[in-house]
């Protein structure tokens, strides 16, 4: 099936700028995809390969895409390619390609051009429709029209051309046909004054059996776009100077019925095998694109879709003058393209567009007590009502269904409303989910909303918590899980001071018979262990955590002394008063890291302070410090080295204190 719509010269010279204003709302089409296009002139649906054929005027190529947006193909070398129609055995696309003055025809399946068909020079063909057994085109330029057709039967072509009055077309009309009347062309006039003819075809020439247009025609405007019925006997007309689609008896083209629609500015149309109608709009004012579909003779639409995505109070989309729609030959969707405010176009798809959309709202509570009933309730809603004892499916997930658990259905209201109540189980997330199966003339829907369920707490520690080990000492550390549902798993973590690891795991086990689970560690930096529970169906997550220290290996050793003695259990060094002690300083090693020499003296029957001060060790973790100065002799001293967490450059280790070096000065 095909739609007829074209970029005309006029909007290809003023641009995107003058198709798009600003709207409010979301886009409501099923799907979209990017399409790599400058302008558009016409679409069709090949039902057969399930491929959609989009002409690019500006780009001068034919587009091909799968039913997603997916191009599958480009055809270049086409000068304006404008007008396309397809083969009744979908085998081949014609284009009308109005730069070479010819129709090109293109394979389907393979995606390249088959056979070249001039039709004169100036010619200009624009648009086409199969009928008669030939390919009809409108031809002209502004000012000048007619209508021309392309024999191919017989193994010869035959182009016969002015088909028509000269005069009766001022542009180069727009053409329809339908399978079901196939002697059957329609005829519309798009830059001039309100102008429609009817032909019959059977003869092998276009003999004008009905005719409405000129300044008599008192419906005004133009002809956007057109469209027969299935059976032929009516033609739907887009007129871009008024609020509806009007619909004419093909026989002596007389007013029948009308499409209303809420917007002016008809765009385009396209009638579906099953009598679907499709009416494409701009609003007035905002040029919103909004597509309307209606069952045969129906005065309000089964379906509407408004294909913009707003940004700013401004609609990023439209649909283009005499904008592409096409069903396909099934009916089950319908495509648009649009065009952006960035300059992009769009395939706009539409599933199942003769159905009233059904909309579906579920209200659970908030938060919930595991093993207590809850109410879910909610409504739904189609433009058409729903049939008496509608019901719809109602499914719970949970943790211990994860894949979903069938409920009772509930049964729709006649407001729409419904309600249940559900004892829930599990704790934890809780997602209730509703969903209408749609018929015939619904759409399906489904709903969905969580609930938040308590779940017990259970005990879980670590042990050890804020105690100090000495350099690398292996320190065990249990953790206990008091009682659960069913889950029995803990992951044992490690997070070591300075390392820029942060958390990792060292151990995943199950808890033993009394609910341990240990794991063994070198501890040389400080360290934080964690216990971490995931929970269960009816227990909560939780975590616990110990952290503990680690102490550095810090060794003090003097040199030039001159002899040592034991003095009260310690050793005792003994230096001249002329010579400056060494202290060699070794400490476990970091960057930046800085060890304290604390001295006292003892004086009074107490050890006394005489003062502290940091040094710097090497990357090897070394300090050598020599002690100058005039030495007083006579008194008992001491000195040692310390790491004092932060105030020795960092904090991944705990403080640690060297021992005591005792010394004295003698003449």
């Amino acid at each position: 099936m095909r739609s007829i719509s074209a970029v005309t010269a006029l909007a290809v010279a003023l641009g995107s700028g003058a198709l798009i204003g600003s709207a409010a709302g979301p886009a409501v089409a099923d799907s979209s995809a990017a399409l790599p296009i400058s302008s558009s002139g016409d679409i069709v649906v090949d039902g057969v390969h399930h491929r959609v054929f989009i002409s690019d005027p500006s780009g001068g190529k034919v587009v091909a895409t799968d039913y997603n947006g997916t191009v599958i193909g480009t055809i270049t070398s086409l000068p304006q390619a404008d007008g396309l129609e397809l083969s009744a055995d979908s085998a081949t696309v014609y284009v009308a390609v109005p730069g070479t003055d010819e129709i090109v025809a293109i394979d389907t399946t393979t995606l390249t051009k088959t056979g070249r068909y001039a039709t004169g020079d100036g010619t200009d063909p624009q648009h086409l429709a199969l009928a008669g057994g030939k390919l009809w085109f409108g031809y002209g330029s502004v000012g000048h029209g007619n209508i021309g057709s392309l024999d191919l039967s017989g193994g010869q072509t035959r182009v016969s051309l002015a088909q028509e009055a000269d005069g009766t077309w001022n542009d180069a009309p727009l053409l329809d046909s339908t399978p079901g009347a196939p002697d059957t062309l329609a005829a519309g006039s798009r830059q001039y004054y309100f102008t429609l003819g009817i032909y019959d075809v059977s003869s092998g020439t276009a003999g004008r059996t009905a005719f409405l247009g000129g300044q008599d025609a008192a419906i005004g405007g133009t002809a956007e776009d057109l469209a027969l019925t299935p059976d032929g006997r009516e033609l739907v007309v887009a007129t871009s100077s008024r609020d509806f689609q009007q619909v004419y008896r093909t026989s002596d083209l007389s007013e029948t019925i009308r499409y209303p629609s809420t917007y002016w500015e008809q765009r385009s149309v396209d009638v579906a095998p099953n009598g679907l109608v499709a009416m494409g709009t701009d609003t007035y004012a905002s040029f919103l694109p909004h597509v309307s579909i209606y069952k045969p003779g129906g005065t309000a639409p089964r379906r509407t879709a408004d294909f913009t995505d707003e940004q700013g109070g401004v609609a990023q989309e439209a649909l283009l003058d005499h904008g592409d729609l096409a069903f396909a030959p099934d009916s089950s969707r319908l495509f648009a393209v649009t065009h952006g405010l960035s300059s992009k176009y769009r395939l706009r798809v539409v599933t199942d567009p003769g159905k009233a959309v059904t909309g579906i709202t579920v209200n659970a509570p908030a938060t919930a007590v595991r093993a207590k009933a809850l109410t879910v309730s909610g409504k739904v809603t189609n433009t058409l009502g729903l049939p008496a004892g509608t019901t719809v499916a109602v499914t719970r997930t949970d943790l211990e269904y994860p894949n979903g658990k069938a409920l009772p259905a509930a049964t729709v209201k006649a407001d729409g409303t419904f309600s249940l109540t559900d004892t829930p189980p599990a704790g934890g997330k809780v997602t209730y989910k509703v969903s209408y199966a749609g018929d015939a003339d619904r759409t399906a829907a489904s709903a969905s909303d969580p609930v938040e369920v308590s779940r017990n707490s259970p005990t879980l520690t670590v042990n050890k918590n804020g105690n100090v080990y000495a350099y690398a000492s292996n320190v065990t550390f249990t953790a206990h899980l008091g009682t659960t549902y069913k889950n029995r798993t803990l992951s044992l973590y490690a997070d070591t001071a300075g390392d820029g690891k942060g958390k990792y795991l060292v151990k995943t086990g199950t808890v033993n018979s009394a609910g341990n689970l240990s794991v063994t560690l070198p501890l040389k930096r400080d360290t934080t262990v964690s216990a971490s529970f995931s929970g269960d169906a009816r227990t909560a997550p939780k975590t616990a955590t110990s952290w503990v220290g680690a102490k550095v290996k810090v060794a003090l050793s003097l040199s030039r002394y001159y002899k040592t003695a034991t003095v009260s259990g310690h050793t005792k060094y003994y230096f001249r008063k002329t010579t400056n002690p060494h202290l060699t300083t070794t400490m476990t090693a970091y960057p930046g890291r800085s060890q304290r020499l604390q001295f006292q003296i003892y004086s009074a029957g107490a050890w006394r302070s005489a003062g502290s001060q940091y040094f710097n060790l090497d990357s090897t973790g070394k300090s050598v410090v020599e002690l100058g100065g005039t030495h007083q002799t006579g008194y008992s001293m001491r000195v040692r080295s310390s790491y004092i967490n932060n105030s020795s450059g960092d904090t991944v280790n705990s403080t640690t204190h060297g021992s005591w070096k005792y010394f004295t000065f003698t003449s």
